[in-house]
């Protein structure tokens, strides 16, 4: 994919439909590629609003109230606003291959290591800082963040999407615990695709909560068939587990290929 800044390019002046639009809420969003660094600030504002406002993240950033690190520079940046006004109210940002090794990584390697994917990494793109303002968080949102993250996969040639999904360190770790207890039962990715993190979260002395029920996004990933791809790191900037996510548009059951690729 070493053509895909030119297939980026002119995304970034297009303004991108909702894809899924099943309920109201949703005909009521706008959906764009951040086309200037006013757009990106403003979605680096939100992810501190949220990440450091609500989540007590410590941010080391070169620009106050702004969430800004060094992969910024070499992702897209997905924006949803209300229609008629310019205000994000959620936002994803995109590291594609080519990116990736521009920066000579991707985000998740600082975390993990991603050796077992080297044999996908051409048609891999990173999801990361994925947030909605607290006043927006409905499936409205998250269903038009989709919709349109599929639509470039398909555009570009890639079938692979990993992140790291994180969790507040609640109760001194024993939620993140009790969830990764979940969900290594039931959604734990094949070993071939198993990573392990370079900082875990010590598991082996933390009791875990019981019946512990993943977080809405979470959950809103599992259901679409993404994969679990080994036990949590520990983020102690963001005071988060991180729990390293893939999932492969050819995993997608029928059902659910409509709301993230606007196809039956």
């Amino acid at each position: 994919m070493d053509n895909t800044l030119l297939l980026e390019a002119p995304l970034r002046s297009v303004a991108l439909p909702v894809a899924a639009p099943t309920t109201p809420l949703a005909t009521t969003l706008s959906v764009r590629w951040a086309r200037h660094l006013d757009e990106v600030r403003a979605a680096q504002r939100l992810r501190h609003a949220v990440f450091a406002g609500e989540m007590g993240a410590r941010l080391r950033t070169p620009l106050p109230g702004h969430d800004i690190d060094l992969f910024d520079d070499y992702c897209e940046h997905l924006l949803v606003t209300p229609l008629g006004s310019d205000e994000v109210i959620g936002t994803y940002r995109v590291l594609t291959p080519a990116q990736a090794r521009r920066v000579g990584s991707t985000y998740s390697d600082t975390e993990f290591d991603l050796t077992r994917l080297r044999g996908v990494r051409e048609r891999m793109v990173e999801l990361g800082r994925s947030c909605v303002h607290a006043g927006h968080r409905h499936g409205g949102v998250i269903l038009a963040l989709w919709g349109a993250l599929g639509g470039f996969m398909q555009r570009n040639g890639l079938d692979v999407m990993i992140g790291c999904a994180s969790v507040p360190m609640h109760q001194d770790g024993r939620l993140a615990a009790g969830l990764w207890q979940r969900v290594q039962r039931d959604h734990l990715a094949p070993i071939d695709w198993q990573v392990r993190p370079r900082l875990p979260l010590p598991l082996d002395r933390i009791d875990p909560a019981p019946d512990v029920q993943p977080p809405a996004l979470i959950k809103g990933y599992l259901r679409l068939g993404a994969r679990v791809m080994g036990p949590p790191a520990w983020d102690p900037d963001f005071n988060t587990a991180d729990l390293p996510m893939v999932m492969r548009l050819g995993d997608l059951s029928p059902r659910h290929r409509k709301h993230f690729l606007g196809v039956a």
